[in-house]
């Protein structure tokens, strides 16, 4: 399945962004280049981007550009200024979970007191998984648990997490954003990973 992209002027009549502001944000790292697809069009050559990726950066990047600088930006969206280690008590001071979320996490995963970020993704993952009320706790279990199995060989890629119900059954599938198929079952949860996770360590900082 092709991916879902957006052209550039489409993009910046949505966005409200200008031409410039999008080529100084690339150059700052803010936007991957990777993300600038080229493609032949009738006037020759147009410029498409994944639609929802750059959708939620540009949005993410007006949220945040009066309170952080661009670099800083940059080197969050990146990773770079991240600290590689979290404290338990400080995530929940800091609201990315609950004491209650956690304490039914811990009921079903092993969880040291200093954590990863790969740690915070899936307890982040898991509190959003309870709040939509889509899955019950079992699956929610199964899907978490498959996350952490599978999560050191596709972190990097873009992958989804999609909870399909077909006859009363629930599968878990983690795919390639480009080669999902979905069948004619139920999807209950559909969640880019890439993103999700992306979100997630950048407000770490």
């Amino acid at each position: 399945m092709e991916e879902n992209l957006i052209s550039k002027k489409e993009l910046l009549e949505l966005t409200g962004i200008s031409y410039g502001q999008l080529y100084r944000w690339k150059r700052k790292n803010l936007i991957p280049e990777e993300w600038f697809i080229k493609k032949s069009s009738f006037t020759g050559q147009e410029t498409y981007f994944p639609r929802d990726k750059i959708l939620d950066r540009i949005n993410r990047i007006v949220e945040m550009k009066d309170d952080v600088s661009l670099d800083d930006l940059a080197e969050r969206f990146q990773g770079s200024s991240i600290s590689s280690k979290f404290y338990v008590e400080d995530i929940v001071k800091r609201n990315i979970v609950t004491q209650h979320v956690l304490d039914m996490y811990k009921n079903s995963f092993m969880l040291k007191d200093e954590l990863s970020s790969d740690d915070i993704v899936f307890l982040a993952l898991y509190k959003y998984l309870l709040e939509q009320g889509n899955l019950n706790l079992d699956e929610i279990n199964f899907t978490i648990k498959g996350l952490i199995e599978n999560y050191s060989n596709i972190k990097d890629k873009d992958y989804e997490l999609v909870f399909v119900r077909k006859m009363g059954v629930g599968i878990g599938i983690l795919a390639d954003s480009a080669n999902i198929i979905l069948g004619d079952g139920k999807v209950l949860e559909r969640v880019n990973l890439s993103s999700f996770s992306e979100k997630i360590i950048t407000n770490l900082a």
